[in-house]
């Protein structure tokens, strides 16, 4: 999908400022996408993850850059975590429409959106065309497996995973491949909903309790070195390190 959504061209227009808007590209008319609220962004989530179908792709990129989102997920609080990214790769697992990545690309050497769904593939790199050059050079999507997020041996400094854990399928063999791709002493971030009643986010089906991916996290060969319940309203922080 090559089309160009107004929200993003706001988006890049603040992360990059006005020279990222100079290439011409073809916009959908500002009533393609309907507006967000809290329940559609929640039935979003089980809509992407349960279909393959192209069907309302406009209205799922409309709910994960829902203007709600930046208050509920705190974009910048979660990137401050990495503790500095100058001169690092860094992997976003489950990217979907660049959320995160996009605002990892200034901070960061290079960026890498993985995703196992070739539509969110196309629209990451429609937005990537965009970007000013340089930072077109350091932005790269990735097409993933569900088993395999495709990283070279020791190929990141750090990797994050956000929204995207509980549909992870045999979740401790994925992690130990993920482990795989990571540099020594590389950095894992991962964020996801409480397993309890929520006013947004997916069903309790795709949840997972904190304690089991602490568990999980450990068993996949991870040292995890933070956990925080507190700074995001509805979702736990957990942070790890490869040893």
């Amino acid at each position: 999908m090559r089309a160009m959504y107004p929200r993003f061209s706001l988006l890049i227009v603040l992360l990059f400022g006005p020279f990222a808007c100079q290439n011409n590209t073809r916009q959908l008319p500002p009533d393609a996408i309907p507006p967000s609220n809290s329940e559609k962004v929640a039935r979003s989530f089980d809509e992407f993850k349960g279909s393959s179908s192209s069907s309302g792709f406009e209205d799922l990129v409309a709910d994960y850059e829902s203007k709600d989102r930046v208050i509920w997920q705190k974009p910048d609080l979660v990137i401050s975590l990495l503790n500095g990214l100058e001169g690092k790769t860094v992997a976003d697992i489950g990217a979907g429409t660049g959320y995160f990545a996009f605002r990892l690309v200034p901070k960061a050497k290079k960026v890498i959106a993985v995703d196992i769904d070739p539509r969110f593939i196309d629209f990451m790199d429609s937005i990537k065309v965009r970007l000013p050059e340089a930072y077109q050079r350091r932005f790269e999507t990735r097409l993933a497996k569900p088993n395999n997020p495709m990283l070279a041996p020791e190929e990141v400094d750090a990797v994050i995973v956000v929204n995207t854990y509980g549909y992870l399928r045999q979740r401790v063999p994925y992690l130990k491949i993920l482990l795989a791709g990571m540099k020594p002493q590389a950095t894992l971030l991962v964020i996801d909903f409480k397993k309890n009643s929520l006013p947004i986010g997916p069903s309790n089906e795709f949840k997972v309790a904190l304690i089991d991916v602490m568990r999980e996290l450990e068993a996949a060969g991870f040292q995890i070195t933070q956990v925080d319940q507190e700074s995001l309203d509805y979702q736990y922080i957990v942070i790890a390190q490869k040893p």
